[in-house]
């Protein structure tokens, strides 16, 4: 694929969410269910866009916590899917990113759809990262997975 598809795929997605096109090629974002997704694409990986969903910054009390957190749901949770939690070096906020294959399959529904469920994931992750008690981490690393809804 190229970075002509990334554009079409794009357009398609911000019409289907009723962004205008030339507002979402400007910001290289578009809003779903109260994020900004940023798209991006990377000459190094043509066959794909990423979608980067900002759920903000980490107290730095929590941090070593947070970071082992994303670490293991990485690698328990995202394992399968093409997505992964991480960080923002330029704003140190979590992210979480994901990868879409630029097939000719995907169209603006399929986008928006994608985005709203990744839109679901990223409020769970905002709400709990800054709250997550020491027995959430724990359990997580003891293999108890019941409090992650994702």
């Amino acid at each position: 694929m190229s970075q002509q598809r990334f554009v079409e795929l794009l357009y398609l997605l911000s019409t289907t969410v009723n962004v205008d096109p030339m507002q979402a090629a400007q910001r290289m974002a578009v809003e779903v269910d109260g994020f900004v997704v940023q798209t991006r694409y990377f000459d190094n990986d043509p066959d794909a866009m990423y979608l980067n969903f900002e759920l903000g910054p980490v107290a730095t009390i929590r941090r070593i916590r947070v970071y082992q957190l994303m670490l293991e749901a990485n690698l328990t949770l995202y394992a399968q899917d093409q997505s992964q939690l991480g960080l923002d070096p330029a704003t140190g906020a979590v992210v979480l990113c994901v990868r879409v294959p630029m097939t000719n399959e995907i169209d603006g529904a399929w986008m928006t759809e994608t985005c709203a469920h990744y839109s679901e994931h990223s409020r769970y992750w905002r709400d709990n990262l800054s709250n997550a008690t020491d027995d959430m981490f724990n359990g997580l690393a003891e293999g108890r997975y019941m409090w992650v809804r994702t």
